[in-house]
């Protein structure tokens, strides 16, 4: 009698601009995934929102699947087809045991989609509710981390009605606060969109009114002269970190292009620094991962000053690119975890979590006497 399998959903596409970057990361994890060990559901959300349950990505490119929804109430079978099965007109229900979201931003890594599952009651990869929203939110990234007693750039967070009440104000506290360069970032964005680095007045204020456009609430940040550097989190209460990785941009800095486009940019791995600054750099990264109650995995950016060496946390990333390039996979395999191992491991990881939840009351229940 053969084992029986786990069944993981890997959920991926979605609604945001990283739709694509999305469908990447989720070739590699349905490829790499133990089909002896798991009965794998692939399942697509397409960018108008649809749920369909694919074959796999480019299906779900064409609009080729079963149109699905969800059941909320910790239903055994939570996947529900949206059309009547056979001529019972029963609806066909699917059940799952874990989901694997391999969404990238906005409605993937923001906690919205962890609260659906929340709602389902099945176990997911990766962070929680509250650490994916404030993984999201870079102002509320910041004071979580100030709290901690990070080291941090220096920033400051700017309103819209604030700017739109005296632009001229704003920019003249903004520049008695920094020095040029500085960069200005939306708060609820990834991938660097939205971003950009201003070397005077008139391209501050362009810079302002762009990130704008895509949030009502922007950081504005002081430019270094910097490395920079990303450490991989695994882990739940008991979290560890990987070797260090240094990106290395063939632009002026780390923009979209760098990011994305072939040959933009280097990585290292693992990066040339020595043995103590590495150590404190993964000692932070541990640290800025507990700050937000993290769970399963994240990547931790760092600026590192060039003429101090001294480390700044940048941001944290709840749901890293997973394709077989990208950086976390390769710090994990740098770190001894192989491809598939990885996968093994934050499925437990998410299984172990969602098991010691259930555990907790829900509702008031008087204690045991004596």
């Amino acid at each position: 009698m053969g084992t029986l399998r786990l069944r993981v959903g890997v959920l991926f596409g979605g609604r945001s601009g990283e739709h694509e970057v999305s469908l990447s990361s989720a070739r590699s994890v349905l490829g790499a995934l133990d089909r002896s060990r798991y009965e794998v559901l692939p399942i697509g959300i397409t960018p108008e929102g649809e749920w369909l349950l694919v074959e796999g990505p480019d299906h779900l490119a064409k609009g080729k699947g079963t149109r699905v929804g969800v059941v909320p109430g910790h239903s055994v079978r939570p996947l529900v087809s949206m059309d009547a099965g056979g001529e019972t007109g029963r609806w066909l229900q699917e059940s799952l045991d874990v989901v694997f979201p391999v969404l990238h931003g906005t409605y993937g890594e923001d906690g919205t989609i962890q609260g659906l599952l929340e709602l389902l009651g099945v176990a997911y990869v990766g962070p929680g509710v509250m650490a994916s929203a404030v993984g999201m939110d870079k102002v509320a990234m910041k004071v979580a981390f100030q709290q901690a007693g990070l080291p941090l750039v220096p920033h400051h967070v700017l309103r819209i009605a604030a700017w739109r009440e005296d632009a001229g104000a704003v920019t003249r506290s903004l520049e008695a606060a920094l020095r040029y360069p500085i960069f200005v970032k939306p708060s609820n964005l990834g991938s660097s969109v939205g971003v950009s680095k201003a070397t005077d007045r008139a391209g501050l204020c362009h810079a302002i009114e762009d990130a704008f456009r895509y949030d009502r609430k922007i950081l504005v940040e002081q430019g270094l002269d910097c490395r920079e550097v990303e450490c991989g989190i695994l882990g739940n209460d008991q979290p560890e970190a990987s070797v260090l990785a240094e990106i290395i941009p063939k632009r002026a800095w780390y923009d979209y292009r760098a990011k994305y486009e072939p040959g933009m940019s280097e990585v290292q791995i693992p990066a040339s620094l020595p043995v103590s600054l590495t150590r404190e750099v993964q000692a932070q990264a541990i640290r800025a991962y507990q700050a937000i109650d993290c769970s399963g995995m994240a990547r931790i950016d760092f600026f590192l000053d060039r003429a101090s060496e001294m480390p700044y946390v940048n941001e944290i990333n709840t749901i890293p690119g997973f394709t077989a390039t990208s950086v976390y996979p390769k710090l994990w395999e740098a770190s001894g975890l192989s491809y598939p191992t990885l996968l093994d491991r934050l499925i437990q990881l998410a299984l172990e979590h969602h098991g010691e939840q259930r555990q907790l009351l829900t509702k008031y229940q008087a204690p045991a006497d004596g």
